[in-house]
């Protein structure tokens, strides 16, 4: 793919090609008519047994819709610049992932979901040949799955510096001792490979070389699964987000990728595009929460008319709209420039839509649970579970605070020469 020279403008397209347009559509299709539909049952199924293994059913449910998927050519779009993948724009991207975010199971279905697209991009660019066909093809067949273990319990992780797991080499082998919370995904049976960030470099080495990643088996001596972290009383299981214990677990020295010091340049790599894909399936969500608050104000009558005629539900319908086009505008832009080859000068529209479109998703989630009243916060629809993800959102791959800082500093350089 073709790059823009970071420092020239040229045209900015964020349309839908015709070939995307036509993925667009048949991606769209089944998650409407295949994979929507069966969420319903493949989450009832959890409590069904073992919560943290698949039952029969979910397995019949999630591999026969990838089975479909694959059939239909539908399969890894998002790896960019790479002849494994499907040979897709970022901006290209972006309109699959707002149909996949239209449901719980889609961006697995297409094997397109975090944490794995994540990490089969650290793969793909930062991994030896060895780690490719150990890790990457399976990952790539939808065979194995993988988490990522950043954020620790008793640092401020939002500033990754402060990250603390110790990594000493030792001989052949680098030895691991500490505890990470929040890895997500590793709860899933499946979960075969660890992505972690940890501290190789000490005090006399700047804090932005201090850190490394490595690559840890799922099943090394010494990883103790302490707990499942629950968002807002749900354990998220078998995805799970996970509380992992680390105590002497010996890994290859070969495993550690890049090179010591390595951690923030390759984390960087890894979060950039993610995040995207994070902000595009949440468009997607505030689309399915918007399309069920009308066609439930039209439904439901009060006060002997259609509640879409009643209070300001006009004016919440037409502002959910607009800020569903406004955020996706942004988040296209956020991926032009992604596209464009220079990350730094990405970095702060990344940090501009990973801040407005989880607040906009919220804000039209939340009004389609009022426009459906008590139904609105049980099981009856999906809202309540699109709520309690998309507000994790605004924590994960950073908080709020952390992006409108970057946004914020970037604003006032302009202004000075000062060091800000």
């Amino acid at each position: 793919m073709s790059r823009s020279p970071a420092t020239e403008p040229g045209p900015m397209d964020l349309g839908l090609s015709e070939r995307v347009a036509g993925l667009r559509d048949q991606v769209a299709a089944m998650v409407a008519e295949e994979i929507a539909p069966a969420e319903e049952e493949f989450h009832t199924e959890v409590d069904k047994g073992d919560r943290w293994k698949h039952t029969r059913r979910q397995e019949e449910i999630l591999e026969g819709l990838k089975a479909k998927a694959r059939e239909k050519g539908l399969w890894n779009f998002w790896l960019t610049d790479s002849d494994r993948g499907f040979g897709l724009t970022t901006v290209e991207y972006a309109y699959l992932a707002e149909e996949m975010g239209k449901s719980s199971l889609a961006a697995e279905v297409f094997n397109c979901s975090a944490p794995d697209t994540g990490n089969m991009e650290v793969l793909e660019r930062y991994g030896t040949g060895e780690h490719k066909k150990k890790w990457l093809e399976p990952l790539l067949e939808g065979k194995i799955r993988s988490a990522y273990l950043m954020t620790e319990p008793d640092v401020a992780s939002s500033d990754a510096t402060n990250i603390e797991m110790e990594c000493v080499r030792d001989g052949d082998d680098y030895v691991l001792n500490g505890e990470k919370w929040w890895s997500s995904g590793a709860g899933d049976p499946r979960c075969a490979i660890y992505i972690v960030m940890v501290k190789t470099g000490g005090e006399d080495v700047p804090k932005h070389q201090r850190h490394s990643m490595i690559l840890v088996p799922a099943d090394a001596d010494g990883i103790e699964v302490l707990r499942a972290m629950e968002v807002y009383g749900n354990d998220d299981a078998p995805h799970g987000h996970m509380h992992i214990r680390f105590a002497n677990v010996r890994v290859p020295a070969e495993n550690l990728l890049l090179g010591e010091g390595k951690g923030f340049e390759i984390a960087q790599g890894r979060l950039g595009p993610g995040r995207i894909h994070h902000c595009m399936r949440a468009i997607g969500q505030a689309e399915r929460a918007l399309e069920l608050m009308c066609k439930r104000s039209l439904r439901r009558e009060a006060f002997g008319k259609p509640i879409a005629h009643l209070g300001a539900n006009y004016d919440i319908i037409a502002n959910a709209r607009m800020e569903i086009e406004m955020a996706r505008l942004l988040c296209l832009k956020a991926a032009w420039m992604m596209d464009r080859g220079d990350a730094r000068a990405a970095a702060t529209w990344i940090s501009q839509i990973k801040v407005v479109a989880p607040i906009m998703a919220l804000k039209v989630i939340d009004e389609a649970v009022q426009m459906h009243g008590g139904a609105g916060v049980s099981q009856e629809t999906p809202l309540a579970r699109m709520w309690a993800g998309v507000r994790t959102l605004r924590l994960a791959d950073g908080p709020d605070a952390v992006h409108r800082r970057q946004v914020a500093r970037a604003e006032l350089k302009k202004h000075t020469q000062e060091k800000i």
